[in-house]
Parts: structure tokens; C-alpha cells; sequence
């Protein structure tokens, strides 16, 4: 196991109320107190900090993105982890997600503030729907472990191309799972994306030395140059 805890999982961990008692994760940061985060037993896939989200989160830890000032948008940010760790480091972030997500970023967005040193807020945004609000670009867009359902590849593709400006980095963090069509619907989700894309594998001696896994992908992604 790369780091405690580490495990394979093929699809969203189920586990009991009393497995989830106290449910809190702590995630560790190079320049002061950890992150606290808050998971919850009932709720789907974004109520738990995710491996993805972790490798993603240590990676900006390791200052390899100027963070500070920036302005910077999680998509499915489910508990925050992501955004509330780049808003640690400078960043005026906004991370979003579905309307029942919003009462547990906001619980881990008040549990961490003490510790933001740019700002952060939550939003609700669906994938596919409109994004004026978020309008202009951001300069970083981030997302961990997004591409899992088929039919949310369409709807989360729209979103990207329509945040997205020429100069925003999309930071895409990512699984690699074996298990039934979650290979294809990798396949398919890359193939789409590089029609209006550029992708660039980050190599894994660029992540964080300790919270890093050979299954488990960072991928840069830009717009293409016109």
C-alpha cells in the first residue's frame, strides 16, 4: 500500500453507520495543521475523499502550480478536498457540485477556514448546464476522479469547453479501474476530450513522493491552440 489506508476499489466503497462512526479524514499539508474533513454514511460517491482526490490534493501541495491569487474551480468536488487544499495555498477557489452536496462542503469549508490563506466558496453547478456565473475562465480547473458515469461524459465535456479559455489548465486526476465497462468509458471520455484538447500525463515522480499509485493517473489538459 502506498500510503495508510490505501486499497484498490473498484467502484463507490459501501460501508456500515458504525464502520462510519467519527467518519473524519485528516489530510496532512507541508505548510502547517492538516485539513480535516468530514465524510458522510448516506449520500453516493461524493460523501468520501476519494484516493484520486488525495493524490490530486498532495500534488498541489508540493507547489508544482503557482496557486496563489489564481483564480481556480473544482468540478464534483464532493467533501471539498481538492479545491479547500489549492485555497490553502492563495487560491480564490469555488468548488461545486450537486445541490446535496453543498451542506458538506460548506461543513468542510467552515472546518478548514482557519487555515485558507485565499478564499473559498461553494456553488452548485450541473455538469451540461448553463455557466455564466463561473464566466471568465478560470486558471485552473480541477477534478478528481469525475469520469465514472457513461452517461455524465457528454454533459461533463460541455462544462469543460465552456469554462475553459485558452489559457486555463484543467488539472484531471484520475483511477484507472479494471472492473466491468470502466475501461471503455475511460476510452471513450480521452478519445472525446482530445478533439478539443491537448493532454499531458504528468509523470509520477512529479506527484507527491508518498500519496502516489501506479493506477492512479494526474493528466494536464488545455485547450487547443486555434
Amino acid at each position: 500500500s502506498p500510503w495508510p489506508g490505501r486499497r484498490r476499489e473498484e467502484g463507490p466503497r459501501r460501508l456500515s453507520a458504525a464502520a462510519m462512526a467519527g467518519f473524519v479524514r485528516e489530510l496532512e499539508r507541508r505548510g502547517g495543521p492538516a485539513l480535516r474533513l468530514e465524510q458522510r454514511v448516506a449520500g453516493g460517491v461524493g460523501c468520501v475523499v476519494w484516493d484520486a482526490a488525495l493524490v490530486l490534493a498532495k500534488f498541489l501541495d508540493t507547489g508544482a502550480c503557482p496557486l496563489a491569487r489564481r483564480h481556480v474551480l473544482e468540478l464534483g468536488a464532493g467533501t471539498g478536498a481538492v479545491g479547500i487544499m489549492a485555497a490553502t495555498l492563495g487560491a480564490n477557489v469555488t468548488v461545486t457540485d450537486l445541490e446535496e452536496l453543498q451542506e458538506l462542503l460548506l461543513v468542510n469549508i467552515e472546518n478548514n477556514k482557519h487555515l485558507v490563506t485565499g478564499s473559498v466558496r461553494a456553488k452548485v453547478l450541473k455538469w451540461g448546464e448553463d455557466v455564466t456565473e463561473f464566466q471568465p475562465p478560470p486558471d485552473y480547473i480541477l477534478m478528481a476522479d469525475c469520469i465514472y458515469y457513461e452517461e455524465s461524459l457528454e454533459p461533463l465535456l460541455k462544462t469543460l469547453k465552456d469554462l475553459t479559455g485558452p489559457d486555463t489548465c484543467v488539472l484531471c486526476c484520475y483511477e484507472q479501474r479494471t472492473m466491468g465497462k470502466n475501461p471503455e468509458i475511460e476510452r471513450k471520455y480521452f478519445e472525446l476530450l482530445q478533439m478539443d484538447f491537448e493532454l499531458e500525463k504528468i509523470p509520477l515522480d512529479k506527484h507527491d513522493e508518498e500519496y502516489r499509485s501506479e493506477d492512479i493517473h494526474i493528466v494536464n489538459i488545455h485547450r487547443k491552440r486555434t
